[in-house]
């Protein structure tokens, strides 16, 4: 079967998106068309590298590739400076030079931090994405972000540096455990809500499926979650206008996680939570309707996602929401979704206005 395939398109930095099933025996003979160096590190978890670090090591083998493997430790609290370290003591004592490459092999972890070892090792090494969870498959390993979080906030060190080539292979989902797999399917829904009204209804229409993992939904779904991405990244890289309209959800998301230090929630259900808030928001600054947001949270619910925010302080939202990097001058750059399939970014000055909306505060 021929690999299906998408170009994020940016210049001399464009790259091929690889979609099929049961097909990690092709990822060695796809760098090697890439040109990339005989050495590579391979950057894994314990739990991915034990279902998929010998086919992938094993593929690049075949195709004449030198690995070596980089084991860390799994979980959103390890994607941290210490951990960054480490990698870099391994890749310097493995002799990596500016030849070799790195792959991330495993979710948005494994990806961002691996991406960031290779943006700053010797000043930048190529890299290759193979996602192995449904949320990197169709939002982190596409556009080049990567980084790592910081005790006051998520993300708030990183670089832009885009991959090589990506590799998804949807049949690797087949041994996601249930919470990951829900948690990837709410960065889909997203792309439904600010982007695309019809998906929207796809996704909708094929919960059932979706739910199920069946493969050909799969497939589709995961190739237009890439193809929506990928026309916001090709239009703008680094996030100075367009791409925030990806930060929907993620503004009150992401203050969910830092105040829960990383560790209550998965990053797609914090996302979860934070679009059910921002379509509350959005209707109730006129952006959409009742209808609207009673569409949202009903899909959202069917997907077996969170809704509600735990319960925190006005003043400790507040505070964590600050330290966004979505905080420009003093105002906050908050997605709002216009209708179904559409949107609009505007700056807040009052952040406590948003959370009275979402029953935060008197």
């Amino acid at each position: 079967m021929i690999l299906e395939t998408i170009t994020v398109g940016l210049d001399e930095r464009s790259y091929p998106i690889f979609f099929n099933v049961n097909k990690l025996s092709m990822l060695g003979s796809l760098c090697a068309d890439q040109k990339l160096g005989q050495r590579v590190a391979v950057v894994t978890n314990p739990t991915v590298g034990a279902w998929y670090f010998e086919p992938v090591r094993e593929s690049l083998v075949s195709a004449g590739f030198s690995v070596h493997k980089i084991e860390v430790p799994d979980g959103e609290e390890y994607k941290n400076s210490d951990t960054l370290k480490n990698i870099y003591d391994w890749l310097i004592d493995f002799g990596l030079d500016r030849g070799s490459f790195i792959v991330a092999l495993g979710g948005g972890v494994i990806g961002d931090m691996a991406g960031y070892a290779a943006a700053t090792y010797l000043r930048g090494i190529p890299f290759v994405q193979v996602p192995t969870t449904l949320l990197a498959q169709v939002d982190s390993s596409v556009g080049g972000k990567t980084g790592i979080n910081h005790e006051k906030g998520k993300n708030l060190i990183g670089a832009f540096y885009q991959p090589r080539l990506v590799m998804i292979d949807v049949a690797v989902l087949d041994t996601l455990a249930e919470r990951e797999y829900l948690s990837g399917l709410a960065e889909m829904a997203k792309y439904g809500v600010v982007l695309d009204a019809e998906f929207f209804r796809f996704m909708y229409d094929n919960v059932e499926k979706l739910l199920a993992r069946d493969k050909e939904c799969l497939l589709a779904a995961v190739k237009r979650s890439c193809a929506l991405k990928a026309s916001v990244v090709e239009q703008d890289e680094r996030e100075g206008g367009l791409r925030a309209v990806l930060n929907y959800g993620h503004t009150i998301g992401h203050a969910v996680e830092t105040l829960t230090g990383y560790r209550q929630y998965l990053h797609g259900e914090a996302v979860a939570i934070g679009m059910a808030q921002a379509a509350k928001i959005s209707e109730s600054m006129g952006f959409s309707s009742s209808d609207d947001t009673e569409r949202v949270l009903s899909l959202l619910s069917k997907l077996k996602l969170p809704l509600e925010l735990p319960p925190f302080s006005p003043s400790e939202y507040i505070e964590a929401i600050c330290h966004d990097k979505k905080v420009r001058d003093g105002g906050l750059n908050f997605v709002f979704n216009k209708n179904l399939g559409s949107f609009t970014i505007a700056t807040v000055a009052d952040v406590s206005q948003l959370l009275r909306i979402c029953g935060i505060g008197e």
